[in-house]
């Protein structure tokens, strides 16, 4: 039976001078919402720390993309500030005993685990800990900026996870819109997160409705 449809807008495109009344604004239509957390060396760009969740009032969950060469390193920041999902990079953290550590070290915070990978990176490289994470990030874009196009060869991926792993969260994450998000959902997808295209919506809830059809 599929898992049901979960919406996680990333605020890397929301209005950054309101973001409490952006949040606020589609707080009843989505299940939480995405931190994108970029250190400028993982990816070339720079975004939200540790602080900004910690000034967000909201009751959503809040998922934190840590998009950074040292997870590990930053982990406890994410936690105190009230992130209560963290997803790491399989890129970032290659080691497997690394891998079980920082994952166990996310459980013991509260918070539950993802590990995501990139376009380019294989399922293998992932099997050694991905019966161990609550998700699996399939990026169909390559991270660090908003509003790319979708890449389509990644939803392969998607179908080996899922039969894999029946009941594994499968998110993904670039690109998505009414569109891919059907692509997504056929292939085994059931976890969403959109940025402009929710942000930049002159109507916000159509747009997020429109990625549970």
């Amino acid at each position: 039976m599929p898992l049901p449809i979960k919406i996680f807008p990333s605020i890397l495109s929301a209005d950054l001078a309101h973001l409490q009344e952006e949040v606020d604004a589609i707080a009843p239509y989505v299940d939480g919402i995405q931190v994108d957390v970029m250190d400028g060396h993982f990816v070339k760009n720079l975004t939200f720390g540790a602080p900004v969740i910690k000034c967000l009032k909201t009751n959503l969950l809040i998922d934190a993309h840590l998009m950074v060469t040292n997870p590990a390193d930053r982990l406890e920041e994410f936690l105190a500030a009230g992130a209560k999902h963290i997803t790491f990079h399989a890129e970032a953290v290659k080691d497997t005993k690394d891998r079980q550590n920082l994952i166990a070290a996310i459980r013991k915070g509260g918070a539950t685990v993802g590990i995501a990978m990139n376009p380019d990176t294989p399922v293998t490289a992932i099997d050694d800990v991905i019966g161990e994470v609550d998700l699996v990030l399939v990026m169909s874009v390559f991270p660090g900026f908003s509003n790319q196009k979708f890449i389509a060869d990644v939803l392969e991926k998607v179908r080996t996870i899922r039969s894999r792993f029946p009941d594994l969260s499968i998110q993904m994450d670039g690109g998505v819109d009414a569109e891919t998000a059907k692509l997504c959902r056929a292939a085994g997808a059931d976890n969403f997160v959109s940025a402009s295209y929710i942000f930049k919506a002159k109507d916000r809830k159509a747009a997020i409705a429109s990625l549970r059809i």
